[in-house]
């Protein structure tokens, strides 16, 4: 029988740990290589989006999927914005049914990475809510992108303060999909905060400024409330006219507003 004396014992103890060791350094290499050719893949997907060229996007994208989901699985944080860049390929597609299905992957992957971003999800979750939003406003399911966009108001809030500028935008675009709806009494204090934010955030006379009286302008005009919606579409029409020139094309929007004020005003006094 053969037997080891103790330091032969600590030997090979040794032997075989280093063995260990060495395997899981490898398959620690295998894995990051995997990750890092995916996060490439994925680069290269997002600048394929950005160039129109969403087809290619798809395909490369897919590709990086799948080689993330072989070196961490399918539910880890890295998954989360390769799922949702996928989405968006096949959502500038029109493929609406495949980019629902991947957005609602990567939603709570991004909200349960916590450990990029505190509390709040991922940095990138506002991003994908907005996005996933935009699809359902494609479709005409506002009541479904009106809650996505609740909840990424509730996320910017809470990360930023309730009078951020970003807040702000989260707002009107909220407001946008219940003045759709015809939720005039839900949208109506939501403009308007939107607007103080901005007021104060940025100055009374900054084009953001002028995007928010014009919305809630909008909303007069479409309740009949022309009394209340001409003297915003006026302030409007002067904030663009002294920020942006008199040429640009907000300007000329701003004018086409009052006009169609004034036309809707004299059919009433006329009829």
């Amino acid at each position: 029988m053969n037997s080891l004396t103790p330091l032969g014992w600590w030997l090979t103890t040794l032997v075989g740990m280093a063995a260990v060791i060495g395997l899981g350094v490898r398959l620690w290499r295998t894995k990051f290589v995997k990750l890092l050719r995916a996060g490439k893949l994925e680069n290269q997907g997002t600048q394929l989006i950005a160039d129109g060229y969403y087809e290619n996007a798809e395909i490369v994208l897919t590709k990086s999927l799948r080689l993330a989901e072989k070196a961490v699985g399918s539910d880890d944080a890295n998954i989360g914005p390769i799922l949702a860049n996928l989405a968006q390929a096949y959502q500038f597609q029109e493929k609406f049914a495949e980019a629902e299905r991947l957005f609602k992957r990567a939603i709570p992957i991004l909200e349960n990475d916590k450990n990029s971003a505190g509390n709040e999800g991922h940095p990138f979750l506002v991003l994908v809510l907005g996005n996933f939003a935009d699809m359902y406003r494609e479709q005409n399911r506002d009541a479904e992108a009106a809650a996505l966009c609740q909840q990424a108001l509730s996320i910017r809030e809470r990360a930023l303060g309730p009078d951020h500028p970003d807040v702000a935008t989260d707002l009107n675009n909220l407001a946008v999909l219940y003045q759709a709806q015809g939720r005039y009494a839900q949208a109506e204090p939501l403009y308007q905060r939107s607007f103080e934010i901005r007021e104060m955030a940025l100055g009374p006379e900054h084009p953001d400024v002028a995007q928010s009286l014009n919305n809630l302008a909008e909303l007069y005009r479409a309740q009949g409330r022309y009394a209340e919606a001409e003297p915003l579409f006026k302030r409007s029409l002067a904030i663009d006219e002294k920020a942006l020139g008199p040429e640009h094309p907000d300007v000329a929007a701003d004018l086409n507003n009052l006009e169609h004020i004034r036309i809707d005003v004299d059919r009433i006094r006329h009829a």
